[in-house]
């Protein structure tokens, strides 16, 4: 194990304290749980200590797990380029706030938005937590375990009316038999080898 990821967990769990629940060790990168009201506290201290410098934010997402009562974890990859080191900051929620990151990293904010489209988790604080992926008039989160698969109408621009449409959805290859060759071809009645076999039985 990389000896400078080892004095790195000790140096963050030391400052830290009890905002840290839970730190791990795998891939050569550091990962910590932390308490989701100090998100903006752990988050300030790993962009400004000397012996992190983790300036940037790479990601923020959503990692749902329904059969968990606090089910969903938001997810803060960081990056510190003076080290060459990477390290995972995880907090969970059951749907309750998680304060915005958006003061800290100017990034944050994109980030958030597609959180709480994809998820639903809101954030408190970001100035304008609106959809980002998803239609305007779209209702639920897509990345939720429990969101069906596939919804009752579709949305395309329709060159012609000159306007945004709603149809129907339509599955077009429910019903369609792969030979697992070409997915353009349907199965054909003997597949390559077949007729060897039949001339064997005769």
């Amino acid at each position: 194990m990389d000896t400078a990821l080892n004095e790195l967990k000790e140096i963050v769990i030391d400052a830290l304290g009890s905002s840290v629940l839970d730190s791990q060790l795998a891939n050569d990168e550091l990962s910590i749980v932390i308490n989701r009201d100090d998100v903006p506290r752990v988050l300030k201290y790993l962009r400004d200590d000397v012996n992190c410098q983790f300036k940037l934010l790479l990601d923020i997402c959503g990692v749902d797990y329904p059969e968990r009562e606090e089910r969903f974890d938001v997810v803060y990859n960081l990056l510190s380029l003076v080290h060459n080191r990477r390290i995972r900051v995880k907090t969970r929620t059951a749907g309750d706030p998680v304060p915005s990151a958006t003061e800290i990293f100017s990034t944050a904010g994109w980030f958030e938005r597609e959180c709480w489209d994809m998820y639903g988790v809101p954030f408190l604080g970001n100035p304008d937590l609106r959809r980002i992926l998803t239609d305007y008039g779209f209702e639920g989160h897509p990345l939720r375990k429990d969101f069906p698969l596939s919804g009752f109408v579709e949305i395309r621009y329709d060159d012609e009316k000159k306007r945004v449409v709603y149809e129907p959805t339509k599955l077009t290859q429910d019903f369609r038999s792969f030979d697992f060759l070409s997915p353009w071809d349907g199965q054909e009645p003997l597949l390559p080898g077949d007729e060897k076999a039949e001339g064997e039985g005769a």
